[in-house]
């Protein structure tokens, strides 16, 4: 099931603090877009078919990576593409966006997410894995 738009935004801004809807949709364009360079194939499509359709499409249309980022070059990755955003707020951005489309997923497709993403991005999704 697709989550409507305004009720993702919701739950982002929620989890992030934010004061507008404005910074929830920032976070979460940019976040969507650098996660979307990582996903590949089905995994990337079923994530896309349950979000908001525009937030679908940034994914869908990635930004362009060499290679995997590390759970912390992606979080400096997220600093860099949202302007005046240091290390620590991106952390917090970050954690708002992929724990929302975590929730969006579900427990089986974040499993399958995971399995495609470098080791501890567990963490960034909010989701602890075992070791």
């Amino acid at each position: 099931m697709t989550l409507r738009r305004e009720a993702f935004l919701d739950h982002v801004k929620e989890r992030g603090e934010y004061d507008t809807p404005e910074e929830a949709e920032r976070a979460a364009r940019v976040v969507l877009a650098l996660l979307g360079a990582h996903l590949v194939g089905e995994v990337r499509a079923q994530l896309a078919a349950r979000l908001p359709e525009d937030f679908a499409l940034i994914l869908l249309n990635p930004l362009q990576s060499a290679e995997p980022l590390s759970p912390e070059r992606f979080v400096r990755a997220t600093a860099a593409w949202i302007e005046g955003a240091t290390e620590q707020t991106a952390t917090w951005d970050v954690g708002a966006v992929l724990s929302t489309a975590a929730d969006t997923a579900g427990d089986d497709l974040l499993e399958q997410m995971l399995l495609q993403l470098p080791a501890g991005y567990d963490l960034l999704f909010g989701r602890p894995q075992p070791t």
